[in-house]
């Protein structure tokens, strides 16, 4: 990447990224933290979905959090980890994109966005081994190979590229157990969404520092699809109602849905 296209290379040389600035404030390590995040790939394009939840040791910090975000026009990013790190890491993300199509007149490729994030977590390294790590989840349609995308990342910026689903998080264990269960090759959008829906409720349900559907409060996952004709952000009303529908089959099933094979076979 030209040094003249990187914004954050800009902002690293003024001391204004986020570990600079940490590190000059002296920033109380004791701060809210994101958990759990999921992708899941569908028949045209990605889904990305992130529970409401942040934690601070045995508290909760806040009830409707937002962790997942449209990194640009066909990309998406989740973040778990350090809250308000991976936050500001979002927004410098979003900017690092968007300046580099002013710069050089046209968009990064999906591949070429997923190695800049991760040379962005790099950065973060020094902050990371003092427990401010962030964990994010990057997944977009790529428009060369016209299918969705997932990579997942570690704390010193490794880049792993994922295939049907993946998650991130304290809940993620639990999130991944469900959707090998689930999740199917080529399923629609909507069966995306729902098997997005189940996984984080399962995630919340064995995990405490994920948050499942709150129905009184009116909070829900928020999601996010990525395909050939862009970022949407998935209504919460329609995320209420298929909310509301896997909490019907709950109250029957509590421990989720049978794996498809089985249910598909007939057979308990």
């Amino acid at each position: 990447m030209n040094p003249e296209s990187s914004f954050a290379r800009h902002l690293e040389s003024q001391g204004k990224l986020p570990n600079t600035v940490v590190a000059a404030h002296g920033e109380d390590l004791f701060a809210p933290h994101g958990t759990t995040i999921v992708a899941l790939r569908h028949a045209n394009g990605v889904v990305m979905a992130g529970d409401r939840r942040a934690t601070m040791g045995n508290i909760i910090a806040q009830r409707d959090i937002q962790k997942v975000f449209p990194a640009d026009e066909y990309s998406l990013i989740g973040i778990a980890g350090s809250a308000g790190i991976a936050i500001e890491l979002v927004r410098l993300f979003q900017v690092e994109l968007e300046h580099y199509e002013k710069i050089e007149g046209t968009s990064l490729s999906l591949n070429g966005k997923a190695n800049r994030l991760s040379s962005m977590l790099r950065s973060n390294l020094g902050l990371a081994m003092q427990g401010m790590a962030v964990v994010p989840l990057f997944a977009g349609f790529d428009s060369g190979q016209k299918v969705g995308r997932i990579f997942s990342y570690d704390i010193t910026g490794g880049r792993y590229e994922e295939h049907d689903f993946f998650a991130v998080g304290s809940g993620s264990q639990f999130a991944r157990g469900a959707l090998k269960k689930i999740n199917a090759v080529n399923q629609s959008e909507e069966e995306a969404i729902a098997a997005a829906i189940e996984a984080l409720f399962d995630a919340a349900d064995d995990d405490s520092a994920t948050g499942g559907p709150d129905i009184s409060r009116g909070i829900f996952p928020v999601i996010y699809s990525a395909g050939a004709t862009g970022v949407s952000e998935i209504d919460t009303e329609r995320v209420s109602e298929l909310s509301r529908q896997m909490l019907q089959r709950r109250a029957a099933r509590p421990n989720g849905p049978r794996a498809r094979l089985i249910a598909e076979g007939g057979t308990a």
